[in-house]
């Protein structure tokens, strides 16, 4: 399908709401200097995004043409209408003419980003309550009552976590590490993570040991002489648990020996895939100082564990959530998620009820999103995942959770994900990740080691945000390590600019 634009270019957030009706399409895009140019490529399936300034008026229309029926909408508003303003309109009357075409209807409306929690933060700031908010996420981006509802929820259980951060202050930050191993590769994942089944990938592990150790010692020495405190770390990947626990001591203590740890709130380890814990594992990080566990089982339903190409069986995860408490666990988080490939809604219902009756301090329920260059994206009929209960999953989830005690404290959402939904970390009093919602709400520097990872320098002062990116994968982060490294030195000269 042909998306084409008139007076603007604003590509990303339109194509964004045409993915919400058309998840597995794939788009063409023109930029036209004339309306009358426009017309010559308007054949076929295809949207027109145009915007006219003259005399008083800034003019916003917009035409769809979609199996031979065409919708079309248009308003006005003042000259001097800003680019976001436009965007936003543009992209509601491109969601009214594919919706009308369609008949199908987004519980997000247009509220297509990433981090729609920071629109109810923004709007408490300017001092609206509760009514008011939905109020205004219901006429600027047409959310329903149901996600207004959720995203104010989560804003209200971060609130104090994020005055907390703020009273650490701008030299405070949260440590990442990364480990992009994993045992296998899921169906649907898209991470730069590697398969350490292979002989060539395990020799490849212990140099990237090594250059991790460097790297860790070498922000450790930057982030000392600035006077930065950290306040969360954070071990991820792919899973840090294909490690050996040797290979795990090692890092951690140079992870001590290199930054003060003394006043962190927390310290977590993704042990993500159940067939990589072993006692000894969870006994060497749990003595090194690690707080939280991930141990993630995705389904309860084993037929659906061989679907997405998991080698764990759900007694396997059983023991090693066991594993995990007699280790001296006391927060243990458990991720699932809605609308995987085989999935039915009476599964996904087992898998909620037994997770609550299992008892996790966290639970997180992501949506099925089928990335570029997952597994999943390259498969005959990968459509049919989007046709799928994911919605009465999410519903389902969402209504047992809160009544088992459980509150929403980040939420995130990303591009292809069934039904336009989200991914929701649910957590018990006093167990929230602080490093999640720091991490998507965007509101403190985060130091990143580890291929695919990347630092974020924020300036607390005008919110904005620097990134130093690391090489994507390990042999390129081992055989570039020492120009890779000197990118750190970018830390010394962001916070000396506010000095």
């Amino acid at each position: 399908m042909r998306l084409i634009y008139v007076g603007n270019d604003f590509k990303y957030d339109t194509e964004a709401v045409m993915k919400l009706f058309l998840p597995a399409e794939r788009f063409e895009f023109s930029y036209c200097e004339s309306l009358d140019e426009a017309k010559q490529h308007f054949d076929g399936d295809c949207a027109m995004m145009v915007r006219t300034v003259g005399g008083e008026d800034t003019e916003l229309s917009v035409e769809v043409q979609l199996g031979g029926r065409r919708q079309h909408e248009v308003c006005r508003f003042p000259k001097d209408f800003n680019d976001d303003s436009c965007k936003i309109e543009l992209s509601k009357e491109l969601y009214t003419c594919m919706s009308k075409l369609t008949g199908i209807s987004s519980k997000w409306g247009v509220l297509t980003g990433v981090r729609p929690v920071k629109q109810v933060h923004k709007l408490t700031d300017a001092g609206c309550g509760k009514d008011e908010v939905f109020a205004k996420l219901r006429e600027s981006f047409l959310v329903s009552e149901e996600k207004s509802r959720i995203a104010w929820e989560t804003a209200v259980t971060q609130r104090p976590l994020l005055e907390e951060t703020a009273r650490r202050g701008r030299k405070s930050f949260g440590l990442y590490v990364s480990i992009p191993f994993c045992p296998t590769r899921c169906s649907y994942c898209s991470f730069i993570s590697m398969s350490a089944q292979g002989s060539a990938i395990k020799k490849l592990i212990p140099p990237y040991i090594e250059n991790l150790c460097d790297e860790i010692r070498y922000t450790g020495k930057i982030a000392r002489e600035l006077g930065l405190t950290a306040d969360s770390v954070y071990f991820g990947g792919g899973t840090p648990t294909t490690l050996s626990a040797a290979q795990l001591t090692r890092i951690m203590t140079v992870l001590e020996e290199s930054f003060d740890l003394s006043k962190i709130r927390e310290y977590t380890i993704e042990a993500g895939r159940p067939d990589t814990v072993t006692a000894e594992k969870l006994s060497a990080i749990r003595e090194k100082g690690c707080t939280r566990v991930s141990i993630n089982p995705q389904t309860l339903n084993d037929e659906v564990l061989k679907t997405i190409g998991r080698s764990h069986s759900t007694e396997l995860f059983y023991e090693a959530f066991r594993t995990a408490r007699e280790a001296g666990f006391d927060t243990i988080n458990t991720d699932i998620i809605a609308g995987l490939p085989s999935d039915t809604l009476e599964s996904f219902r087992a898998t909620i009820d037994g997770l609550i009756e299992l008892s996790p301090e966290n639970i997180t329920v992501h949506t099925l999103s089928v990335k570029r260059s997952s597994n999943l994206n390259m498969e005959d009929g990968k459509s049919e995942v989007f046709d799928n209960p994911a919605s009465e999953m999410v519903e389902y989830a969402n209504e047992k959770l809160s009544a088992a005690g459980y509150r929403p404290y980040y939420l995130y959402r990303q591009k292809n994900m069934v039904d336009n939904l989200e991914n929701i970390g649910w957590a018990r009093p006093g167990h929230e990740s602080v490093y999640n919602i720091c991490i998507m709400e965007e509101v403190q520097t985060i130091l990143a080691m580890g291929a695919v990872s990347s630092t974020k320098l924020l300036d607390t002062e005008d919110g904005r945000l620097e990134r130093i990116f690391n090489y994507k994968y390990p042999q390129d982060y081992n055989n570039n390590f020492q120009l890779m490294l000197k990118r750190k030195d970018r830390i010394r000269e962001f916070y000396a600019e506010k000095e």
